[in-house]
């Protein structure tokens, strides 16, 4: 069990240092809060403050806003999935938001002992940092108090993030002439991720992410990839209708990755982020995978692919001094900054031949092709070496 704490314990510690003095924000309903879950999401938060991450929460409103118009007899209108904010409907958005502001403040102010709060000093500040305009008739039907984001006062978010703070950001905005507006939780999420140059935006979902045709996590997606998604109409989900195309529009406009994931997972802000698998959907502007050359920094991912299968006998023993010599001559297969891949060419151009070693494809990657985009590498050099014959040594 030591040896399995210790284990973990290392392979988290890339993320540490990776996230600390960065950017998130973390976006999702006023359903977390109203069926009791921002009670443990509050825990995952200190972890990410105490780990030196500047934290920006935008919450939604939309289940509280229901319930106080449904308790007053009155009906809720949409158009384009957008809630038509009459004034009986502007009165609730605002008192909603009152409200969950508090509660998500006390939550963040425990500290009990003998608890996963103790010793926290979390400090919570808000305020008018949204600049909003109406969104006016869509359809022939008036919105009237339902908005947009015009602009979102970066700076004075980010003077709250240098004194430690965590912003929370409530789904409305204001006009120059004192106006209020409700917006859409996806629109201000990635407005705000956008300004602040945040390197993440976490959407918390009702779903486990956004599914393909058979009903499975896809767990991956590039800008790309979602746009087409979108476009062929194979998005179902109401919800990723919403959320998926204002992660798309982050991570085009300079946000680093998006994701996903399941609100109802027991710590799964945690998992997505501390392990390399995560548990929902990320969407980046870029593929994750890249095939290149190896560097010297390589040398332990490179060690680490290989060592396994050398002491099963299926690979000739490489130690590091041999591998730095040697790195020239070794390809990788990087997924997401870390080393899943890698083969080798040693040449032998007196003979016109060449053999291809040091194959080995990280358990969790393979049966996916990464083998033999490393063949096909492997053997391009080869040709470009023009080499006659290409072969393995067993051991």
């Amino acid at each position: 069990a030591q040896d399995r704490f210790i284990d973990w314990f290392q392979s988290v510690a890339p993320y540490i240092h990776a996230f600390r003095g960065k950017t998130f924000v973390i976006a999702f309903g006023g359903e977390v809060v109203a069926d009791g879950r921002f009670f443990h999401l509050t825990h995952d938060l200190n972890l990410l403050a105490a780990l030196g991450v500047k934290l920006v929460l935008v919450h939604g409103s939309r289940r509280q806003i229901e319930a106080k118009l449904k308790a007053q007899n009155l009906r809720s209108r949409f158009a384009e999935k957008l809630r038509v904010t009459d004034a009986a409907a502007l009165q609730a958005a605002m008192e909603v938001a009152g409200t969950l502001r508090v509660q998500i403040e006390a939550l963040l102010s425990m500290g009990l002992p003998n608890s996963p709060m103790a010793g926290a000093h979390i400090r919570v500040a808000s305020g008018n940092f949204v600049t909003a305009r109406p969104i006016g008739v869509v359809d022939g039907v008036d919105l009237m108090h339902t908005g947009e984001v015009r602009k979102i006062d970066a700076p004075a978010i980010e003077r709250r993030l240098k004194d430690d703070e965590l912003v929370v950001i409530s789904p409305l905005g204001y006009s120059p002439t004192g106006e209020v507006f409700n917006l859409a939780l996806g629109d201000v999420a990635a407005a705000t991720a956008v300004e602040l140059k945040a390197d993440k935006l976490i959407f918390l979902t009702e779903s486990a992410g956004v599914t393909g045709r058979r009903g499975e996590l896809l767990r991956e997606l590039t800008v790309r990839e979602a746009k087409g998604l979108l476009s062929r109409g194979r998005i179902e989900s109401e919800e990723m209708q919403s959320y998926l195309p204002a992660a798309v529009r982050a991570c085009e406009q300079g946000v680093g990755r998006a994701h996903l994931i399941s609100g109802h997972l027991d710590d799964s802000l945690l998992l997505e982020l501390f392990t390399h698998k995560g548990v929902g959907t990320l969407v980046t502007p870029d593929p994750l995978e890249t095939l290149r050359h190896a560097k010297i920094d390589d040398i332990g991912g490179i060690l680490g692919l290989i060592e396994p299968l050398e002491a099963a006998g299926l690979l000739v023993k490489r130690n590091r001094d041999l591998l730095e010599m040697e790195i020239d001559r070794f390809w990788v297969l990087e997924h997401d900054r870390r080393i899943v891949g890698c083969a080798a060419l040693y040449p032998f151009s007196g003979e016109k031949s060449g053999e291809l070693a040091g194959l080995a494809v990280h358990p969790e990657f393979r049966r996916r092709g990464g083998g033999e985009r490393l063949l096909a590498a492997i053997e391009k050099r080869a040709r470009g070496l023009r080499l006659k014959q290409l072969f393995v040594l067993t051991t």
